[in-house]
Order: structure tokens, then C-alpha cells, then sequence
């Protein structure tokens, strides 16, 4: 079954219906039947003379419950108490509702082909990642954003459809409006780099528990709080939180660091079942050694 949006095209009339004395809530009740729809999600909004208005409340129906289903409609309609039907009695409206008076098996071909085409779009979508950078220095152009480009070219590589959402000033709520945005706009994915560190002005994380509570957002590692620019914040965190239907992630800025975190993202994308909270533990979990790597290095 495939949903489409009504788009603001919600009004339904039956021309030629003459009523006498009858139960509008019954001629709502019969339209909901025959077009699928629940009970709430109809209602007589109009009757001048022999005209009659519903309005469909449903954001979204199921085309193939209702093409061709005029003459249903009206059959209905016309065995209640108090209706009756003028032989040229119609239905009439626009966009996706029309799709009622419309002949069977010419819409019915139409609906296949256009289905198929929202499962293709829906497969692209699947697939289509918005990608942020964070932090002051990038925006004003002191450092250059190598992060977005690494980003773009391992996850093409993927299969995904990434799109550059700009660079992100240092402001829980800009960031997260930035991004509820995009998952509004249907992206299954945001990525943003950097701003997950210990100092005042990194403020990714905050920004995803803004957006989600229940982010899973574990401890990369951990400083002595109030000892040098730590003074609010001890530790480094990666995030993984859900956003309507869209899954964000956040990493740290360096890039070798965020190339690590993408491929353990990948594979476990890759996986049947998987949480954000176990997608965050597999990407701290690698990010970990990392550091651990660099730690070692700079002790030899």
C-alpha cells in the first residue's frame, strides 16, 4: 500500500443529491465505508440546494481504496433514509480525490506506474544523507572544512546520497533546528563532524538531547573536570539519536577520526537489527582504540 499526500485537496461533492430530512452523520458514516477511511476522518462541511460538500481529514489515503469508487459512493448514499440521487447525479473534486470518479482500469494503470515510482523514490530516500560540519573556525574560514569531502566520497562509495547542509555555528538550538529541518525534509540520515569535545563552545550533544532525550551518546574519553579549558564539560562523546524518522549522527572533528566512525556506522547500518544505542557503541568502540593509538604513540 502507498500513501499519498492530499496536499491541501480535500474537498469531496456529490452533485444532484437532494435531502430530505436526513442524517448528515450517516452520509459521512457510508462515505468513510466505502473509501476506506474511519469514521473520524470525515465530515459534511456543506449543503446548499442539491449540493453537498465533504472534507477528508486524512493527510494521506490509499489511492487504490478509492479509484473508481463513484458509483459505490453514490449507491450508498442513495440507500439512506431521507437521500435521493437525480439520474445525473456526480461526484466531483481535484487532485488525488478525482481519482473516485475516475474509470477503473484507466486509473488502476496509473496507480501502478506511480507507485512504482514512489517506491523508487522511497528507496533513494533510504539512502540520502544531509552532512553538517560544525564550529566557529570553520565558518569564518580560518580552517578548511576537509571533513564533508571525506564524508561525500566514503559514503558515495557506499551507495548513499550525500548533500552538504553548510557548516554550523557553535548553538545547541541553531544546530538542532539545522537538522530537525533536514529530517523534516525527509533525510534518513544526518552526519555532523566536530563540536562533540569538552570545551564550553562544543555543543553538538546538547544539541541532539534537545532533539532526542534518548540519545545514545557514549564517552570517547574523559578529563579532569576544571583543569584547563574543561571547566564545564569532562569528556568527549559521540551521539546517535532519532529524529522523526531520520537517524543523526554525530563525531568527532578530526578526520581520520571521522573516516573510523563512518565505517563502523556503514557495517552497522548493514545489520538486520540494530539501535542507536548499539550504533553508537560500535562507533565509540573504534574511536576508543584510536585514541588509545594516538596515546600510545605520543608516549614513544
Amino acid at each position: 500500500m502507498v500513501d499519498y499526500d492530499m496536499l491541501g485537496k480535500t474537498e469531496l461533492s456529490i452533485h444532484g443529491i437532494v435531502l430530505q430530512n436526513a442524517d448528515l452523520g450517516r452520509i459521512a458514516d457510508v462515505v468513510a465505508e466505502v473509501l476506506g477511511l474511519g469514521r473520524s476522518d470525515v465530515l459534511v462541511t456543506d449543503v446548499r440546494g442539491e449540493y453537498l460538500v465533504l472534507d477528508i481529514l486524512k493527510k494521506g489515503l490509499d489511492a487504490g481504496s478509492i479509484v473508481g469508487r463513484e458509483k459505490d459512493l453514490l449507491a450508498a448514499v442513495s440507500a439512506l433514509p431521507g437521500v435521493s440521487l437525480r439520474p445525473d447525479a456526480r461526484t466531483e473534486s481535484r487532485g488525488l480525490l478525482s481519482w473516485v470518479a475516475a474509470d477503473p482500469a484507466i486509473a488502476g494503470e496509473a496507480l501502478a506506474e506511480s507507485a512504482g515510482m514512489a517506491g523508487d523514490l522511497s528507496a533513494r530516500l533510504g539512502r540520502a544523507v544531509a552532512v553538517f560540519a560544525t564550529g566557529t573556525e570553520i565558518n569564518n574560514g580560518q580552517v578548511k572544512d576537509t571533513n564533508s569531502p571525506a564524508i561525500r566520497d566514503k559514503l558515495a562509495s557506499e551507495g548513499y546520497a550525500v548533500s552538504f547542509g553548510g557548516t554550523l555555528r557553535d548553538d545547541e538550538h541553531f544546530i538542532a533546528a539545522q537538522i530537525r529541518e533536514r529530517a523534516e525534509e525527509g533525510f534518513s540520515f544526518v552526519v555532523t563532524t566536530g563540536g562533540v569535545g569538552a570545551e564550553v563552545k562544543d555543543k553538538t550533544i546538547e544539541a541532539l538531547l534537545l532533539l532526542d532525550p534518548e540519545a545514545a551518546t557514549p564517552t570517547i574519553v574523559k578529563y579532569e573536570l576544571g583543569v584547563g579549558r574543561h571547566v564545564h564539560k569532562n569528556a568527549v562523546r559521540i551521539g546517535v539519536a532519532e529524529v522523526l524518522d531520520t537517524m543523526v549522527i554525530a563525531l568527532p572533528g578530526p578526520t581520520d577520526e571521522v573516516l573510523l566512525g563512518l565505517d563502523a556506522l556503514v557495517k552497522g547500518l548493514a545489520e538486520p537489527e540494530r539501535t542507536k544505542g548499539q550504533l553508537a557503541d560500535r562507533i565509540a568502540t573504534v574511536l576508543r582504540a584510536r585514541l588509545q593509538e594516538k596515546v600510545h604513540a605520543h608516549h614513544h
